[in-house]
């Protein structure tokens, strides 16, 4: 199926910077249990994982094509909002000072100190490197699966951007990981999931829109008025929620 890759790349790049964000954070967990338990099965895990998720996208992908675009549409777009607008709602709250800001140093210090923590193999099989690396990898690419899915399931011949989108995040993340040997602590994160939840929200409204048979002007030219629309009522939320908020917060750690 041919691909009209100037529609095609906004979806390319949401699945990528979503996927980016997710894949640094099960880097971090990975990158502690390599350290402190042993880098065999701690790499083990995290591959079985990428295996199974990767079954995951070939067996829900092609799946999708059998049911009426409209209804694919209109229930994914709906997920997809809901699960952008979660991620929006926290940038704008961190972004206001409200809840810390997430941090890939401290969490990589938490998560050594408790693999430390327990026992450790040496010469065998480390079950608790393998379980760790296997459950942050499948829980990060579980969300990574599910924004694939449900962008490639937005339109005709968007699942291959979406996957490339989202491998290219993989190997970029793999490859820093490889290079650096510690935590991306200096990624801006928190701005990146600022980005993401906005652009999750208006393919998300877009898309519902399009399952309710609304005829957008434009057509996909206005998933870019959509972002704008959602990037300014972010701004004026964080404004009003920083003009609201006391000049000395609690403030609550988050992923």
């Amino acid at each position: 199926m041919r691909v009209d890759w100037l529609h095609a790349g906004p979806t390319m790049l949401a699945a990528f910077l979503a996927s980016f964000v997710e894949f640094v954070e099960a880097l971090t967990v990975v990158l502690a249990v390599g350290t402190v338990r042993g880098w065999r099965d701690a790499l083990a895990g995290s591959g079985a994982a990428l295996v199974a998720l990767l079954v995951v996208i070939a067996v829900l992908g092609p799946a999708l094509t059998l049911i009426p675009l409209e209804s694919v549409q209109l229930v994914v777009g709906g997920l997809l909002l809901l699960f952008g607008m979660r991620w929006l709602r926290k940038a704008i709250l961190r972004a206001a000072g409200i809840i810390a800001l997430h941090d890939e140093a401290k969490a990589f210090a938490k998560e050594s100190a408790e693999l430390r923590g327990l026992h450790i193999v040496h010469g065998g099989w480390d079950k608790v490197a393998f379980a760790a690396s296997f459950k942050i990898t499948m829980l990060e690419g579980i969300e990574v699966v599910f924004i694939v899915v449900a962008m490639g399931a937005g339109g005709a011949g968007l699942l291959l951007p979406a996957s490339l989108g989202a491998l290219a995040a993989l190997a970029l993340v793999v490859a820093l990981g490889v290079l650096v040997h510690r935590p991306l602590a200096t990624i801006p994160e928190n701005r990146l999931k600022f980005v993401v939840g906005v652009l999750l929200s208006a393919f998300g409204t877009f898309w519902v829109g399009e399952g309710l048979g609304i005829e957008w002007p434009g057509e996909d030219w206005s998933i870019l008025g959509l972002i704008a629309g959602f990037l300014g009522v972010a701004w004026i939320a964080v404004a009003l929620c920083r003009r609201a908020t006391p000049s000395k917060t609690m403030t609550i750690s988050g992923s």
